[in-house]
């Protein structure tokens, strides 16, 4: 059991990390919304109403944050997965080798891909700053 505790540190250190970017996508996902609030409270008639053209660029972005919101839950999933795999290979006394490699691979490429999505909407929120090639 104890070698077992040892090899799900890494997964444990994983869920650290994916909670912590999750709270990050989370705060940007708040930051938009609140953006788009108080476009939509403009008037129609106000001298700010070209702001709203904003609006379907922005909704894209919020797009772009819940899906990386999507791919770093699951890749937590995987990773819950595999220390749960783990402990429970142990008390059955089976191998878990590979099923652990798969589901930690499977568990990284979610948490790239959720990496990737966000810095693509990084790159649309530097895009809406005029002095930003």
């Amino acid at each position: 059991m104890a070698r077992v505790i040892a090899q799900a540190t890494a997964p444990a250190f994983m869920l650290g990390a994916v909670s912590a970017f999750t709270s990050v996508l989370i705060g940007r996902i708040n930051r938009l919304m609140d953006r788009g609030n108080i476009l939509m409270a403009i008037a129609d008639d106000a001298k700010d109403a070209h702001l709203k053209a904003a609006l379907p660029h922005l909704k894209w972005r919020v797009k772009l944050m819940t899906t990386a919101v999507e791919f770093a839950l699951i890749s937590g999933l995987f990773t819950t997965l595999l220390v749960i795999l783990a402990f429970g290979c142990a008390v059955l006394n089976v191998q878990h080798e590979y099923g652990a490699g798969v589901l930690f691979t499977i568990a990284l490429g979610f948490f790239l891909a959720a990496m990737v999505t966000l810095w693509r909407e990084v790159r649309a929120a530097l895009r809406d700053l005029d002095y930003f090639p």
